[in-house]
């Protein structure tokens, strides 16, 4: 399998790596071999022009390294389990939870921490056990979703994956979504492009509504108001474009638009900012745009998100930005 060709590798006795010369070679990044400076890996604190806050720098390739051998290991633990019977616990009325979930984010954090000490993690079940989702600031921080598409993966519909995302200074600048089932990585850093399994990737060149395709998602609510709302923006919608398709994880769905399977995807309530920060990075380095479906720029906190490649965006917020909230659902982040 490619995973397993490209993540062949040694550890030092400790489980860190020994450096680049012997580290998995990542096509589409510009990785030079030589052995890394441990602070660097973990970030440099940098004056912020006389501000009381910090700014961080870190070597991107090297947190990339790291990130796709978190996926490829968790991507093997959900491999092994995809013939098992699984366990399933219930976070809502829809939304679920299975043991896998857990195993994989504490495998994923567990090498993560090992290797960058002092960098933060936000992950989706640790942040379900703490009932709230931890502030993003400057310092590195690593935003982890297990297996998204849960549900999916507990039905054995194989679009399911793990998503890990770096924001260093605020801002993604790594993102990785690994599809173990059906054997795709794909993956970006900053200024660098986006890739799926050793191929650059583009978003499509659709600039016509009538003749692209759209993703969205219902999420794991099923009252009327915000079914009320979800129908509205889906129709509106419908009208105007070829065809809807419903996926069932945010990071594939961004993927998705990012290799052009599809033209635009959006989602008002998702989960969290682990749901759509690699999916956002990757489609952003593939030439599309990652936004706030109303057309303010993407905050990977607020629960919405709208991806399109760059000709369709002000056509779709157009659409969007027009139709009714439930009460409750996120708003627009106001700056």
């Amino acid at each position: 399998e490619y995973m397993q060709q490209l993540c062949v590798r040694r550890w030092t006795p400790q489980g860190r790596f020994n450096s680049l010369s012997s580290a998995l070679r990542v096509p589409g990044t510009a990785i030079q071999e030589r052995a890394h400076d441990r602070h660097l890996r973990n970030g440099i604190k940098v004056s912020c022009y006389g501000l009381n806050e910090m700014s961080y720098r870190v070597d991107n390739n090297y947190c990339l390294i790291v990130a796709i051998r978190a996926a490829a290991e968790a991507g093997a633990c959900i491999r092994k389990a995809w013939s098992e019977s699984r366990t399933v616990h219930h976070k809502g009325a829809i939304d679920l939870v299975t043991e896998t979930d857990r195993e994989c984010e504490k495998l994923i954090g567990d090498i993560l921490k090992r290797e960058f000490p002092e960098h933060c993690f936000i992950g989706e079940e640790e942040t379900a056990a703490l009932g709230h989702v931890p502030e993003l600031t400057n310092a590195p921080t690593w935003l982890v979703d297990p297996v998204d598409g849960t549900t999916n993966f507990v039905h054995g519909f194989p679009f399911c994956c793990v998503s890990i995302a770096l924001a260093v200074n605020s801002k993604v600048v790594v993102g990785v979504v690994y599809n173990p089932v059906l054997d795709e990585l794909f993956h970006a850093v900053d200024g660098q492009g986006a890739y799926l399994n050793n191929t650059k990737i583009s978003c499509s060149d659709a600039s016509d509504m009538k003749s692209s395709i759209f993703i969205t998602e219902l999420g794991t609510r099923r009252d009327e108001p915000f079914l009320d709302a979800a129908f509205s923006r889906i129709r509106a919608m419908a009208a105007e474009t070829r065809g809807l398709r419903s996926c069932g994880s945010c990071a594939l769905n961004l993927c998705s638009v990012a290799c052009g399977r599809a033209d635009a995807y959006f989602e008002i309530g998702l989960g969290g900012p682990w749901d759509m920060a690699a999916g956002a990075k990757i489609l952003e380095e593939a030439g599309g745009v990652a936004c706030d479906p109303a057309g303010g720029p993407l905050d990977i906190m607020s629960r919405r998100v709208l991806g399109t490649n760059a000709m369709l965006k002000d056509k779709c917020t157009s659409i969007l930005s027009g139709q009714p909230l439930a009460p409750d659902e996120p708003r627009p982040t106001t700056n």
